[in-house]
């Protein structure tokens, strides 16, 4: 399955590719396999609602140079919703990201996380940091704002029905305006289709199954990320920020900047919650991080890092955050 929108450059082109979770759900991604002998491979992990097409822009833009993944999670566009609701939860779809790597014979990889995407990507890096060559986190920290968090549940799950483009355009631009305030009509239109889908009797559905809804506050306010967070300290770490996000704070963005000195750090202008990775500032610090990052890791390295993360794993659940 080819992007109608990128079948001019054959590194825009991708494969619908599936995969199977630990508890049989079969699983969707896009694989924009780059150039030959691509240095690096990038898996693009999307936020809470969202799914592979989030990426449709940024992702053929770095196929130029390497090998693209863009996943979809469990219960998100072409990927099998979950029989259990309880399932979509940050660790199960960290299992489901480990099941990816695995299945594709993917030994390292850079990782891009939105939002919910950036808090796998925490928990990878504490997991599995020896299979990490550098993390990009956008929009999101581990501490989520009060008010980014109610806005969100406002609306997860809880989509009403539509019948055209035009209405689902206007439901996102409600959603959205002040995220996006350069974005116009035909903008609108573009986000829609990446977000809903048409169902049988012709009408439009959210692309997502509205059960993630179930556990998704409780999880969000449950959890202390700052551990995670810290073992982005073994690996080179890009963070991005909306200029006007009710997500991440500049309070927070600095501490992250305190706890980790390595990590860079970009601010996006005009952006809320989140952007799209196609802004002019975003993609040019994403591409000198990508340029900067390691092809491979040492025999030295990969065991640091894998005796650090024992040892926080054992804190962790000595301390009953795990």
């Amino acid at each position: 399955m080819h992007s109608p929108a990128s079948s001019a450059a054959p590194a825009a082109s991708f494969t619908s590719r599936y995969y199977t979770s630990a508890d049989g759900l079969r699983l969707h991604y896009r694989d924009y396999p780059g150039p030959p002998n691509a240095r690096l491979t990038v898996v693009c992990i999307p936020g809470l609602t969202r799914n592979a097409r989030d990426f449709e822009d940024v992702a053929p833009h770095l196929a130029d140079r390497y090998r693209v993944i863009c996943v979809e999670l469990r219960g998100r566009g072409l990927s099998e919703y979950a029989k259990d609701p309880m399932t979509y939860v940050p660790q199960v779809y960290v299992r489901d990201i480990i099941a990816l790597l695995d299945a594709a014979g993917l030994r390292r990889v850079a990782v891009i996380g939105t939002s919910l995407g950036g808090i796998i990507s925490m928990l990878l890096a504490t997991v599995i940091p020896a299979r990490l060559l550098g993390v990009v986190l956008n929009d999101i920290g581990p501490e989520l704002d009060p008010v980014g968090l109610a806005r969100i549940g406002s609306y997860v799950g809880r989509t009403a029905p539509i019948q055209t483009w035009a209405d689902a355009a206007a439901a996102i631009e409600a959603i959205d305006g002040a995220v996006f305030p350069e974005y116009k009509g035909e903008d609108w239109v573009r986000m829609a289709r990446r977000r809903f889908v048409e169902t049988p009797d012709g009408g439009l559905r959210a692309d997502y199954d509205a059960d993630i809804s179930k556990p998704f506050i409780a999880t969000a306010k449950a959890v202390n990320l700052w551990p995670f967070f810290r073992s982005l300290r073994m690996m080179p770490v890009l963070a991005v920020r909306g200029g006007h996000t009710d997500l991440l704070s500049v309070e927070i963005f600095d501490r992250m900047q305190t706890e980790i000195p390595h990590l860079k750090r970009v601010t996006v202008p005009n952006r809320g919650h989140a952007p799209y990775l196609d802004e002019p500032e975003a993609r040019t610090a994403i591409d000198t991080f990508l340029d900067g990052l390691p092809s491979t890791l040492g025999l030295l390295t990969t065991v640091k890092r894998k005796v650090t993360a024992a040892a926080t794993l054992i804190g962790l659940k000595l301390k009953g955050d795990i």
